[in-house]
């Protein structure tokens, strides 16, 4: 029975749908303000990437060459982060009060950095006037970039037969 082929937007679905059910755990469960388990999430892109970059390797007997295997990698990269920018504008919209508690948590960060309090009021107001761009511009950069590498490293460690065009039948 042949291997079913794998696409860059099966892929991207899957791993989009991991970083949302695991970003609404940490939510819920009220540790949105750990920065470990949130770098952590992108750490889950760049193993789906590999992953899923293997799996797209195999289903074409390897026969793909390092710049199709980054291709369908960050292609992979371009749909999840598509998604979880959708699902977190769609979030914040619904849920405002979130919104509110990430201003808390970064409130309290500050004050543990020993600012004082007309520093921590001149940033948030300055955070909330800008949320909506660097709720946007961060995830596209942090997605992306760790997608680049993600692609980069699942490009390299999969196994590459390719055919050259004169040996193709």
């Amino acid at each position: 029975m042949e291997a079913k082929k794998v696409t860059h937007i099966t892929a991207g679905l899957v791993i989009a749908g991991i970083l949302i059910v695991y970003s609404m755990i940490l939510t819920f469960m009220d540790l949105s303000g750990n920065r470990t388990l949130g770098v952590l999430s992108l750490l889950f892109l760049l193993l789906g990437l590999v992953f899923f970059i293997m799996q797209y390797g195999k289903s074409v007997d390897h026969s793909a060459s390092f710049g199709q295997l980054f291709s369908f990698g960050f292609k992979a990269t371009a749909v999840a982060t598509i998604i979880v920018l959708a699902f977190q504008v769609i979030f914040f919209l619904v849920f405002p009060e979130y919104r509110d508690k990430m201003e808390e948590i970064s409130r309290e960060q500050m004050y543990k950095q020993g600012m004082n309090d007309q520093q921590v009021d001149q940033a948030i107001e300055f955070t909330k006037r800008f949320f909506w761009p660097f709720l946007i511009a961060g995830t596209l950069v942090s997605y992306l970039f760790i997608g680049a590498i993600g692609s980069l490293i699942g490009a390299g460690i999969t196994k590459k037969n390719p055919q050259s065009p004169f040996q193709q039948q």
